[in-house]
């Protein structure tokens, strides 16, 4: 076994050390790394004259795009507005109305949620359509879809 170890047939060839670089790495590393003081003398000015960059056009309004019939994976509620006094944010009361599922009484609960109103469109009163979306703030996480009907 210790002349087994000792041809060094088990194990694998030891590393280089890092000083030890081979000569071809070396001097192209040098010769790389150095340029002439004339070339760089010789682009500088040619940087100076070149031509500036044309101003940047306004970027175009996108068209409004109807709100789609059902968008896939997302939840969907409809609600009334109650509020609208924040920009671009609606506060929407969703009613939920269910059978006591012991008692049998009809019970009514109610929601609230933050939606996303991008055009300040809904008006208090409003029903609405609002679809989930990600979290836009630290209580929006709905987004405006639709306004179903117009408060009277």
């Amino acid at each position: 076994m210790a002349t087994k170890k000792a041809e060094g047939g088990d194990k694998a060839p030891a590393r280089k050390r890092a000083g030890s670089a081979t000569p071809k790495t070396s001097t192209a590393r040098k010769t790389t790394a150095r340029k002439p003081a004339a070339k760089k003398a010789a682009q500088a000015p040619a940087k100076e004259t070149a031509r500036k960059p044309a101003a940047k056009k306004p970027a175009a309004k996108k068209p409004a795009r109807p709100a789609p019939e059902r968008v896939p994976g997302r939840k969907e509620r409809r609600g009334v507005v109650v509020s609208d006094a924040m920009d671009k944010t609606i506060v929407v009361r969703i009613d939920v109305t269910q059978k006591h599922e012991v008692y049998g009484k009809v019970v009514r609960r109610s929601t609230r949620l933050h939606a996303h109103d991008e055009r300040n469109e809904a008006a208090v009163g409003d029903l609405v359509r609002v679809v989930e979306t990600r979290p836009l703030s630290a209580t929006k996480r709905w987004r405006l879809l639709e306004v179903l009907e117009r408060a009277k």
